[in-house]
């Protein structure tokens, strides 16, 4: 892909509005005691029986953490540029997860949204996101790139063995 200036704002525009996204998500959740799951997951419409597992009282403060941990680290990987190809694939199957657990085909959470809704949208983004290394792009993985490139210049090369 040709990185104009124009291509690097709008991956760095679109991972960071993603970042914040996700850690607005993370850090509400982590600072309201009365968030949980639990409502989401038992109003769901698709594959009911196996997210409403998530819900039972033995298994809701694991999905609680889960949840509200996987935005906030989600979010601050986006933001910071660092392990993005990782995180924009994590953000992307929970996203992925989320809209299939609403979907009561064709309607994806209520008959405003035929097929398409803003999980679809996002999913992309992140994936797009990961296919172009974004990271690299005013963050952490370009830091890191530069310094395992510097580190593997300074590493003596090995001679070829001769018999």
């Amino acid at each position: 892909m040709h990185k104009s200036s124009a291509n690097t704002a709008l991956i760095l525009f679109f991972r960071l509005s993603l970042g914040w996204v996700f850690l607005y998500a993370g850090l509400s959740q982590l600072f309201d005691s009365s968030f949980t799951a639990a409502g989401f997951l038992g109003a769901t419409k698709t594959f009911h029986p196996f997210f409403a597992w998530f819900a039972t009282p033995a298994m809701i403060p694991y999905t609680n953490f889960m949840v509200t941990w996987g935005h906030t680290l989600i979010g601050l990987s986006l933001l910071s540029g660092l392990l993005v190809r990782y995180s924009a694939v994590a953000g992307a199957m929970l996203l992925g997860v989320y809209y299939f657990a609403h979907m009561d085909f064709p309607y994806v959470d209520g008959p405003v949204n035929f097929i398409m809704d803003y999980h679809l949208v996002y999913i992309v983004a992140l994936i797009a996101l990961a296919a172009v290394r974004a990271g690299e792009i005013w963050g952490l993985d370009g830091w890191r790139m530069k310094r395992a490139a510097l580190w593997q210049a300074k590493q003596p090369v090995p001679l070829p063995r001769t018999a």
